[in-house]
């Protein structure tokens, strides 16, 4: 979620005025909102025969806020009217920061209310269901596609026409297949661009919520296709590294992040049989002492549990002292390995696995959960699993 802070970035852009400071950072705006002024702009600039600069649209939070337009300019002979609006994640940008969020708008056919959204270039389709929209329908959700529709009824009113008068938006993002490649949007078949998102309308800085509702998304659209297998990785390195242990379609693959135990319960709550965590040792080793929210702010590596794991594993006192003081979970595997301590790791998944079942308690039912560590580099460091079967890895890969 880190990067390059979007004032620093564009000192003299026109959309750095649009976000607004909280507890010190800045706040930004969803591609949903970006939508909804983008409609509001073309709409007025339709109605009034003139072009628009800049337009303020209310958000679902409750507040008023003003967008400037980055186009906004007649297409089609003068029967449809194009603007955009330049998206700041303010300071929690993520793939769709700087990207140009299009919407032309023209009026409905004689005797058609209402809105009708229409996808262009740059803009998913969904293919798969799950999302929430219906298959086949342009990747806009709920919020941003009523957002959308009160501007341009707005609009209408403002030029004292019916607030039924309809209108057809088409909603496109410029390079937004490009920018679909950075999202998960394949893996929840939406093909061909990005989605057009928001509840709130403000992207909050190191939004957490957003994160945790992109988990329970990616688990609840695997459970509408019926898949009964999800991986939970920690990270991207160790999702790509379980795809080469587990013969798995890529929809179950789910970045948990720092959201283990979240993206377990909803593999419960919505019945999927079977669960895998993936990743490497600084997650597992709080994973294996129940800590299931693992961001560093939170919950540190404790190398004194380490070390007495490694006890367990015939560690002698002087290595024991040696892990106590490990400067990370990495440290501590390089100090195991050096000794020959390999048999650690796969006691880690194994208590991973235990863990996972105490989370969850009665829930658990006749859930299945997996473990599967790796190092930096890849190597398969060990694997667990409450099932006698254990862990149905594809030839070859369990060897470390």
């Amino acid at each position: 979620m880190s990067g390059t802070q979007p004032d620093e970035e564009h000192p003299e852009s026109d959309y750095s005025r649009q976000t607004v400071k909280r507890h010190g950072m800045r706040t930004g705006y969803t591609t949903g909102s970006c939508a909804a002024a983008a409609a509001k702009a073309a709409a007025l600039t339709l109605l009034t025969g003139q072009p628009v600069h800049e337009v303020t649209i209310h958000l679902p939070v409750g507040r008023d806020v003003t967008f400037t337009l980055h186009r906004c300019q007649w297409v089609d002979t003068g029967r449809q009217v194009l603007c955009s609006v330049i998206k700041d994640g303010g300071d929690d940008p993520d793939a769709t920061h700087g990207a140009e969020i299009c919407v032309t708008v023209s009026l409905a056919p004689a005797g058609q209310t209402g809105l009708r959204i229409v996808g262009g270039p740059g803009v998913g389709m969904v293919t798969r269901p799950g999302t929430g929209i219906p298959v086949g329908e342009p990747a806009v959700t709920r919020v941003p596609r009523r957002m959308m529709a009160e501007s341009l009824q707005e609009a209408a009113r403002s030029q004292a026409l019916p607030e039924d008068t309809g209108f057809i938006a088409e909603v496109s993002v410029t390079g937004g297949e490009e920018i679909a490649k950075k999202t998960t949007n394949s893996r929840l078949g939406v093909m061909g661009g990005i989605s057009i998102l928001g509840s709130t309308g403000v992207v909050q800085p190191f939004s957490t919520a957003a994160w945790r509702a992109s988990v329970h998304l990616a688990i609840d659209v695997a459970a509408a296709n019926g898949l009964t297998h999800m991986v939970l990785s920690t990270g991207t390195r160790s999702e790509e590294y379980a795809k080469g242990c587990l013969d798995l379609p890529d929809m179950a693959y789910v970045d948990a992040g720092i959201f283990s135990g979240p993206a377990l319960k909803r593999c419960v709550m919505r019945q999927i049989p079977r669960a895998t965590h993936v990743g490497m040792v600084g997650k597992f080793s709080k994973m294996a002492m129940g800590y299931f929210v693992t961001h560093v702010a939170g919950n540190r590596v404790d190398p004194v549990f380490l070390a007495s794991l490694a006890g367990q594993c015939g560690a002698s006192p002087q290595v024991q002292e040696e892990m106590r003081g490990a400067a990370s979970g990495r440290h501590f595997q390089e100090i195991a390995q050096a000794n020959g301590l390999l048999s650690v790791f796969p006691l880690m998944c194994q208590m991973v696995c235990q863990e996972s079942l105490k989370l969850l308690g009665d829930d658990a039912g006749t859930l299945v959960v997996d473990a599967l560590c790796f190092d930096f580099d890849g190597t398969l460091l060990g694997h667990a699993s409450t099932s006698p079967e254990g862990v149905p890895l594809v030839a070859g890969s369990g060897r470390r």
